[in-house]
């Protein structure tokens, strides 16, 4: 670490990562109830489980970007963190919110708005650690040094809070409400959290590529400009049905299209600038989630979205396991990845130690990644079947769930993979770390 306060990102990745184990779980009860109807229909029901599955990923991913926050700034703006008991202060309420709101549910207590079911002192508790964030983090770079990575990354947490102040605003109608809801959802992972995304994956690249910063930071306005540029507007894919004016149709369909060049950008810059590099970085484990998540970030948001995002196709796709299928390659290869790959990178200089349990880091990235790829192509075909079945020939919906559980059963297998790839990797990162013989050492000969 080249600055003290770099350590305060290690208890957010802590607690990240313990958020994302227990979002499994939920996920795994929740993939369950789809095989076994009636499994724990008493003790946890399915909305129950969903709602947790579902509101740990915001959660845990919120606190994973606070941790990168916390990791690159130092770095980045050449000055320590304003406040590091303020970090840990902020920590401690964002962690007692979530629980919170999480205990709540198990007990029926939710606002019943998907996502955004915290009861409205856990919203509040929310809004409080994260302006705290954002005032130490400001300041921390208001005071040191303005680059385009700490700029954009600022901009997109700071947007990110205002978005959220939306989730106070519960309208009775239920077509408004819908329409401000996805200002939240929408224009935060497909819209302000690409800002996010691309300045990670920036510093990531100046860090292990080699290539001048200058040269990363010209790409970076390009994908910012284009993200905002087709995200905002994008927004129109998801009033199509709900009550709105029927131009947000061509609005939705032309710019949801234009939503898939911000990420084939960074599939170009990620691998490029890694090309172009000469740096042969030891912490191959890193590269390896950062390209990775570039390239399946333009699959599962850029490929799977466009596959049902036009207005005449999402009149039958919508609502279906389709959108199941691309919400979770999206946000696995957008997010989940990229902050992994932050952990891994950052880890071995929080621990001071040199790039660590890398094999097993890395077969955690092939069995994580390959199940999530196949439980995309296995929500897809069950997707493809639902339309048919349902919207071409009006089957019911139960008489067409019982047609799909093939599907079920193997997403539920995919998960419990998902589920042993998340350990290995938790361990990879939190793990002993063994010690590393220098590359300059020489081989042992049969007498030694």
């Amino acid at each position: 670490m080249k600055y003290e306060t770099q350590k305060v990102a290690l208890p957010f990745f802590m607690v990240a990562m313990a958020l994302f184990a227990l979002q499994i779980v939920f996920g795994l009860l929740a993939a369950a109830a789809y095989v076994w109807p009636h499994f724990m229909s008493e003790a946890m029901p399915f909305n129950i489980t969903r709602t947790s599955h579902t509101n740990l990923l915001i959660v845990w991913l919120l606190i994973g970007f606070m941790g990168c926050t916390y990791y690159l700034m130092p770095e980045e703006a050449e000055n320590e963190i304003y406040s590091p008991n303020l970090a840990y202060f902020q920590l401690g309420l964002f962690a007692i919110a979530g629980a919170g709101a999480l205990i709540s549910y198990q007990f029926g207590i939710h606002e019943g708005r998907h996502y955004l079911e915290q009861p409205l002192w856990a919203k509040v508790v929310i809004t409080i650690s994260f302006l705290l964030f954002l005032f130490n983090t400001s300041l921390t770079m208001l005071k040191g040094r303005k680059t385009a990575i700490n700029m954009v990354l600022m901009l997109g947490l700071w947007l990110a809070a205002v978005f959220w102040l939306f989730a106070f605003y519960n309208p009775d109608n239920l077509a408004l409400d819908k329409l401000w809801w996805w200002w939240i959802v929408h224009i935060w992972v497909e819209g302000v959290w690409e800002l996010i995304m691309a300045s990670l994956l920036g510093y990531l690249l100046i860090k292990m590529t080699g290539v001048d910063r200058e040269v990363i930071e010209k790409w970076l306005y390009v994908i910012v400009g284009l993200a905002l540029f087709s995200g905002l507007l994008g927004t129109g894919h998801h009033y199509y049905w709900i009550g709105t004016p029927g131009y947000w149709q061509p609005i939705g369909s032309i710019f949801s299209t234009l939503e898939v060049i911000p990420f084939f950008a960074m599939v170009v810059f990620a691998f490029y600038m890694f090309w172009k590099g000469s740096r042969n970085h030891p912490n191959k484990a890193a590269m390896l989630w950062t390209l990775g998540s570039a390239a399946v970030a333009f699959f599962g948001a850029g490929v799977w979205g466009f596959m049902h995002t036009l207005s005449w196709i999402n009149y039958y796709t919508h609502g279906t396991q389709i959108t199941a299928a691309h919400g979770h390659l999206a946000f696995y290869g957008a997010y989940v990845m990229l902050v992994l790959g932050v952990i891994t990178y950052a880890m071995p200089q929080l621990r001071r130690v040199q790039p660590y349990n890398q094999v097993l880091n890395m077969w955690a990235f092939w069995i994580m990644t390959s199940a999530m790829w196949f439980m995309t192509f296995t929500l897809t075909f069950a997707g493809v079947v639902q339309t048919h079945l349902q919207r071409v020939l009006g089957m019911n919906f139960m008489q067409i769930q019982a047609q799909l559980d093939l599907f079920y059963v193997m997403r539920f297998s995919t998960g419990i993979f998902v589920g042993i790839a998340a350990l290995m990797f938790i361990y990879s990162v939190f793990g002993p770390a063994r010690e590393q013989v220098p590359a300059t050492s020489k081989p042992l000969t049969a007498t030694e």
